[in-house]
Protein backbone atom coordinates (compact mmCIF):
# COMPACT_ATOMS: atom_id res chain seq x y z
CA UNK A 1 0.00 0.00 0.00
CA UNK A 2 1.00 3.33 -0.49
CA UNK A 3 2.25 5.24 2.27
CA UNK A 4 0.24 8.12 3.26
CA UNK A 5 1.98 11.33 3.39
CA UNK A 6 1.08 13.47 6.21
CA UNK A 7 0.14 16.99 5.18
CA UNK A 8 1.29 19.68 7.44
CA UNK A 9 -1.23 22.34 8.32
CA UNK A 10 -0.01 25.84 7.83
CA UNK A 11 -1.70 28.87 9.26
CA UNK A 12 -0.70 32.43 9.84
CA UNK A 13 -1.10 33.71 13.31
CA UNK A 14 -1.69 37.45 13.75
CA UNK A 15 1.30 39.28 15.09
CA UNK A 16 -0.77 41.54 17.26
CA UNK A 17 -4.18 42.97 17.70
CA UNK A 18 -5.82 44.81 14.77
CA UNK A 19 -4.86 48.52 14.71
CA UNK A 20 -7.83 50.65 15.66
CA UNK A 21 -5.96 54.00 15.93
CA UNK A 22 -6.65 56.80 13.40
CA UNK A 23 -3.76 57.83 11.21
CA UNK A 24 -3.50 61.55 11.99
CA UNK A 25 -0.69 62.40 9.56
CA UNK A 26 -3.02 63.32 6.63
CA UNK A 27 -5.24 65.24 9.05
CA UNK A 28 -2.28 67.30 10.28
CA UNK A 29 -1.22 68.00 6.67
CA UNK A 30 -4.68 69.29 5.75
CA UNK A 31 -4.93 71.43 8.87
CA UNK A 32 -1.51 72.99 8.23
CA UNK A 33 -2.46 73.82 4.62
CA UNK A 34 -5.71 75.44 5.78
CA UNK A 35 -3.82 77.39 8.43
CA UNK A 36 -1.40 78.75 5.84
CA UNK A 37 -4.28 79.71 3.51
CA UNK A 38 -6.06 81.59 6.29
CA UNK A 39 -2.84 83.31 7.33
CA UNK A 40 -2.32 84.56 3.79
CA UNK A 41 -5.94 85.57 3.09
CA UNK A 42 -6.79 87.25 6.40
CA UNK A 43 -4.53 90.31 5.99
CA UNK A 44 -6.02 90.88 2.53
CA UNK A 45 -9.54 90.94 3.95
CA UNK A 46 -8.66 93.66 6.44
CA UNK A 47 -7.45 96.12 3.80
CA UNK A 48 -10.25 98.57 3.17
CA UNK A 49 -10.47 101.05 0.36
CA UNK A 50 -11.34 104.43 1.75
CA UNK A 51 -14.18 105.99 -0.19
CA UNK A 52 -15.17 109.55 0.48
CA UNK A 53 -18.71 110.22 -0.64
CA UNK A 54 -19.40 113.87 -1.40
CA UNK A 55 -22.05 115.67 0.56
CA UNK A 56 -25.37 116.18 -1.13
CA UNK A 57 -25.87 119.70 -2.33
CA UNK A 58 -28.37 121.62 -4.38
CA UNK A 59 -27.09 122.50 -7.83
CA UNK A 60 -28.78 124.98 -10.09
CA UNK A 61 -28.94 123.66 -13.59
CA UNK A 62 -28.04 126.19 -16.21
CA UNK A 63 -29.20 125.84 -19.77
CA UNK A 64 -26.80 123.66 -21.72
CA UNK A 65 -26.26 126.23 -24.42
CA UNK A 66 -25.89 129.95 -23.91
CA UNK A 67 -28.34 132.07 -25.92
CA UNK A 68 -25.54 133.42 -28.13
CA UNK A 69 -24.65 129.89 -29.28
CA UNK A 70 -25.06 129.18 -32.99
CA UNK A 71 -27.27 126.18 -33.76
CA UNK A 72 -28.07 125.02 -37.29
CA UNK A 73 -31.17 122.81 -37.54
CA UNK A 74 -31.97 120.62 -40.53
CA UNK A 75 -35.47 119.17 -40.81
CA UNK A 76 -36.59 116.11 -42.75
CA UNK A 77 -37.50 118.23 -45.82
CA UNK A 78 -33.97 119.65 -45.95
CA UNK A 79 -34.80 123.17 -44.71
CA UNK A 80 -32.06 124.95 -42.78
CA UNK A 81 -32.67 127.02 -39.65
CA UNK A 82 -30.07 129.21 -38.01
CA UNK A 83 -31.13 129.58 -34.33
CA UNK A 84 -34.82 128.96 -35.18
CA UNK A 85 -34.74 131.41 -38.13
CA UNK A 86 -35.30 129.71 -41.48
CA UNK A 87 -32.50 130.38 -43.96
CA UNK A 88 -32.34 129.50 -47.65
CA UNK A 89 -29.40 127.45 -48.92
CA UNK A 90 -28.20 130.40 -51.01
CA UNK A 91 -27.87 132.79 -48.07
CA UNK A 92 -26.89 130.15 -45.45
CA UNK A 93 -23.10 130.60 -45.74
CA UNK A 94 -23.37 134.40 -45.79
CA UNK A 95 -25.62 134.69 -42.70
CA UNK A 96 -23.68 132.08 -40.77
CA UNK A 97 -20.40 133.80 -41.74
CA UNK A 98 -21.62 137.12 -40.30
CA UNK A 99 -22.66 135.42 -37.06
CA UNK A 100 -19.38 133.47 -36.80
CA UNK A 101 -17.19 136.52 -37.49
CA UNK A 102 -18.95 138.38 -34.67
CA UNK A 103 -17.43 135.89 -32.21
CA UNK A 104 -13.80 136.12 -31.08
CA UNK A 105 -11.27 133.60 -32.41
CA UNK A 106 -11.25 130.40 -30.38
CA UNK A 107 -15.00 130.65 -29.67
CA UNK A 108 -16.29 130.12 -33.19
CA UNK A 109 -18.35 127.02 -32.45
CA UNK A 110 -21.40 125.93 -34.45
CA UNK A 111 -23.71 123.11 -33.35
CA UNK A 112 -25.80 121.09 -35.78
CA UNK A 113 -29.11 119.52 -34.85
CA UNK A 114 -30.45 117.38 -37.70
CA UNK A 115 -33.78 115.63 -37.40
CA UNK A 116 -33.72 111.87 -37.48
CA UNK A 117 -35.02 111.69 -41.05
CA UNK A 118 -32.89 114.57 -42.39
CA UNK A 119 -31.04 113.99 -45.65
CA UNK A 120 -27.41 113.08 -44.98
CA UNK A 121 -26.21 114.94 -48.07
CA UNK A 122 -27.87 118.15 -46.83
CA UNK A 123 -26.18 117.71 -43.45
CA UNK A 124 -22.75 117.31 -45.06
CA UNK A 125 -23.39 120.36 -47.26
CA UNK A 126 -24.36 122.36 -44.15
CA UNK A 127 -21.18 121.23 -42.36
CA UNK A 128 -19.07 122.27 -45.36
CA UNK A 129 -20.88 125.61 -45.49
CA UNK A 130 -20.11 126.24 -41.82
CA UNK A 131 -16.41 125.62 -42.44
CA UNK A 132 -16.52 128.03 -45.39
CA UNK A 133 -18.24 130.58 -43.14
CA UNK A 134 -15.29 130.49 -40.74
CA UNK A 135 -16.44 128.11 -38.00
CA UNK A 136 -13.48 126.64 -36.10
CA UNK A 137 -15.31 123.86 -34.29
CA UNK A 138 -18.40 121.91 -35.35
CA UNK A 139 -20.57 119.99 -32.91
CA UNK A 140 -23.58 117.69 -33.14
CA UNK A 141 -26.62 117.91 -30.88
CA UNK A 142 -28.79 114.87 -30.29
CA UNK A 143 -31.69 116.28 -28.30
CA UNK A 144 -34.14 118.97 -29.25
CA UNK A 145 -34.05 122.24 -27.38
CA UNK A 146 -37.10 123.09 -25.29
CA UNK A 147 -37.19 126.74 -26.41
CA UNK A 148 -35.81 128.11 -29.67
CA UNK A 149 -32.64 130.14 -29.40
CA UNK A 150 -32.76 133.79 -30.41
CA UNK A 151 -31.54 134.54 -33.90
CA UNK A 152 -28.05 136.09 -34.24
CA UNK A 153 -27.67 139.78 -34.97
CA UNK A 154 -27.22 140.37 -38.72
Amino acid sequence: MMARKRLKKTSVQPVGRPQSDINVTPLVDVVLVLLIIFMVVTPLLEKDIAVRVPDEEQVQLEPELPPEQLVVSIDSEGRLKLNAQEVSEAEYVEKLGRAVRAKPKGQRLVFFMPEEKANYGKLVAALDGAKKAGAETLGMMTEKLEAPLPSPAP
